[in-house]
C-alpha cells in the first residue's frame, strides 16, 4: 500500500477545511492511499492549536499512520542537514526530519512548500 506523509501545512488545511484539502485526502484514501504523519507534524500542529480545536485536531491526527523519529532517523536528518549546508543551503530541523522520515520509509510527501525539500530523491504529491 502506498503511503503519503502529510506536511504540517496539509494537516492544518485538512483540519480547517481549506484549499480543497479534505476532499483531496478523501479521494486519495478512496484510491487506497494510506495517509501518515510523524512526530514533527504533531509538535508543529499543537504549537499553533487553539483550545477549541483540540478534539477535531486530535481525532484527525490519530486517524493518520504514525512514523516515530527514531535515533537512526534523527541521525539521518542531521546528515541531510550537513549535506545541504555544505552545498550552501540551510534547511530547518522540521523539514530535514520530515524528509528523513519520507526517504527512509519510501513515503511520498504532500506539501505546498517543495522549495523547503530540495532532495531530488524525495517523491511528492502531486507530482511535478
Amino acid at each position: 500500500m502506498e503511503t503519503y506523509l502529510l506536511d504540517t501545512n496539509f494537516i492544518i488545511d485538512a483540519i480547517n477545511g481549506k484549499h480543497g484539502c479534505p476532499e483531496t485526502l478523501d479521494r486519495l484514501v478512496g484510491e487506497g492511499i494510506l495517509l501518515a504523519c510523524c512526530s514533527i507534524n504533531i509538535t508543529e500542529v499543537y504549537m499553533g492549536m487553539r483550545p477549541h480545536e483540540r478534539a477535531k485536531t486530535e481525532s484527525f491526527l490519530r486517524s493518520l499512520e504514525f512514523y516515530p523519529v527514531t535515533w537512526e532517523l534523527a541521525r539521518y536528518a542531521g546528515e541531510l542537514y550537513n549535506q545541504w549546508r555544505t552545498e550552501g543551503r540551510t534547511l530547518s530541523l522540521p523539514d530535514v526530519t520530515i524528509a528523513a522520515v519520507c526517504l527512509r520509509h519510501n513515503l511520498t510527501l504532500m506539501t505546498d512548500n517543495r522549495k523547503d525539500f530540495p532532495m531530488p530523491e524525495l517523491q511528492f504529491y502531486p507530482p511535478a
